[in-house]
């Protein structure tokens, strides 16, 4: 038995892949992790399904009200996704828009075939990289820091979105159903309640209030209620070569690096941390993953996804969901909306209120940017983990001590990719702050250590800058 990294050995491609679809794809341990949790976890498992729906719901019903995209084939197909998501991984991975897709599908008025184009280009590269090993070499590349940047980032960044959110709400109640007094309530029962988020349903409390209040709103305003009505949403959208071009150009390329980075890299290692039993999914498999959802759903208007970025899965594990069976059972919610009832509800979710969406945004954006915290304590590239032929053992981790230096060089880098993301709000840039940072710092340590030391003299009979001896004795 050998000590080293997952992927310190050079592999042939085809085996790579194979190595790394089987780290990533455990059909029975994510049954076991399931079952237990649905025997032991039932209360927070059902919350924490409806964990992700503040970042969820804004987007797709922006989206859909646009017209850029078919909103009862993005509750299928999204929902059918979230099923199979939970019975393979065995942790709540959710399915989520891509962001940075939605909002420049959204500002530049897109088209529906235009968005499906840029979402069919998108998940045709990720494949492209998954299926290369393009992916797992990027991993080998990328230093934590910046991964923790990201994750940082992104944290912070669904917080100044619930903000936005918030921000717009007033204190004279002129909106009864949606106002500050509701957000602070919700606040307050939120981290009143922090120490117990398993046991006390946040969640299954606010959303049902927040259905109620909508619905009441739309009666009050005489719009039309949901109503049942069968529908099967498989209508084909084929973009033509220009709508394709046109999408994948002014929507998809942005997209690419933000997918890779948050939505494939991030949550691999978000998934370590939050969930260190269960063996995390490899990117290999994130990547294919998000190349089907995408290169199935698209083609009959579903909104282009994700794996939510590590947001969603924080927000899951915040509202108390430990394995697939929260998203299970939200993507079994998705398909029946979808079947049943499907454009109706958009006014039901448009109005339904900001000041409980916002607060459980803010809650999953903590829970996220909390993941720094270990960087320089036990962080995964400071580990030695066992392993046997290549495959993941469930060990008691060696952390490898951490020096002043290095410990103040991480810690820098991961903030300079939380400024910059934040700053330009694109992880992208972030990264590549982090990045250069990394290197002009690793090279600046490494030329510093090579200088000669006063320590290096003792022993030698020289004086060195730590002795009390008078330089003039008597």
């Amino acid at each position: 038995m050998s000590t080293h990294s997952v992927h310190s050995e050079p592999l042939p491609t085809r085996r790579r892949i194979v190595r790394a679809l089987t780290e990533g794809l455990e059909i029975t341990g994510a049954f076991r992790n399931n079952w237990r949790n649905l025997l032991r976890n039932k209360t927070g498992e059902l919350s924490g399904a409806f964990g992700d729906l503040g970042t969820l719901v804004p987007i797709m019903v922006a989206l859909s009200s646009a017209g850029c995209i078919n909103l009862p084939a993005t509750l299928v197909f999204s929902g059918a996704w979230n099923v199979l998501s939970g019975l393979i991984f065995g942790i709540p991975l959710p399915v989520q828009p891509m962001k940075a897709l939605a909002a420049v599908a959204l500002s530049r008025n897109l088209t529906q075939a235009e968005t499906m184009g840029a979402g069919i280009g998108v998940a045709a590269m990720v494949m492209l990289f998954a299926l290369t090993g393009t992916l797992v070499k990027m991993v080998d590349l990328i230093p934590l820091p910046i991964i923790k940047g990201i994750q940082v980032g992104a944290g912070l960044s669904l917080c100044l979105t619930a903000g936005n959110m918030l921000s717009g709400l007033e204190l004279n109640g002129t909106i009864w159903y949606d106002n500050l007094f509701w957000a602070i309530g919700a606040f307050i029962f939120l981290f009143g309640t922090a120490r117990w988020a398993r046991k006390v349903p946040f969640t299954l409390l606010i959303v049902p209030v927040g259905c109620l209040f909508a619905g009441i709103q739309m009666a009050k305003d005489g719009a039309e209620l949901p109503h049942w009505g069968f529908n099967v949403p498989l209508n084909l959208q084929i973009p033509t070569p220009k709508e394709f071009a046109d999408g994948f150009s002014i929507a998809g390329l942005g997209q690419v690096p933000m997918t890779i980075l948050n939505s494939i890299i991030a949550v691999m290692f978000l998934a370590k941390d939050l969930l260190p039993k269960q063996r995390p999914p490899s990117v290999t498999f994130l990547g294919i993953s998000v190349g089907l959802m995408n290169l199935t759903g698209c083609w009959f208007g579903a909104m282009p996804v994700c794996h939510v970025g590590s947001g969603g899965l924080a927000a899951q594990f915040r509202f108390g969901a430990r394995s697939g069976i929260s998203i299970i059972i939200l993507g079994s919610i998705k398909i029946v909306l979808g079947l049943m009832i499907g454009d109706s509800m958009v006014g039901l979710l448009d109005r339904f209120p900001k000041s409980f969406l916002g607060i459980m945004v803010f809650a999953a954006g903590m829970e996220l940017a909390a993941v720094g915290q270990n960087l320089n304590s036990t962080a995964h590239d400071l580990q030695q983990l066992e392993e046997e032929a290549g495959i993941f053992h469930d060990h008691e981790a060696t952390i490898d001590p951490v020096d002043k230096v290095t410990e103040d060089t991480r810690w820098r880098v991961m903030m300079v990719t939380v400024g910059m993301f934040l700053a330009f709000h694109n992880c992208f840039i972030g990264f590549l702050a982090g990045l250069v940072a990394y290197r002009m710092m690793s090279a600046a340590n490494k030329k510093e250590r090579s200088k000669p030391s006063w320590d290096s003299d003792i022993g030698s009979g020289a004086v060195t800058p730590h002795e009390t001896t008078p330089l003039l004795s008597a």
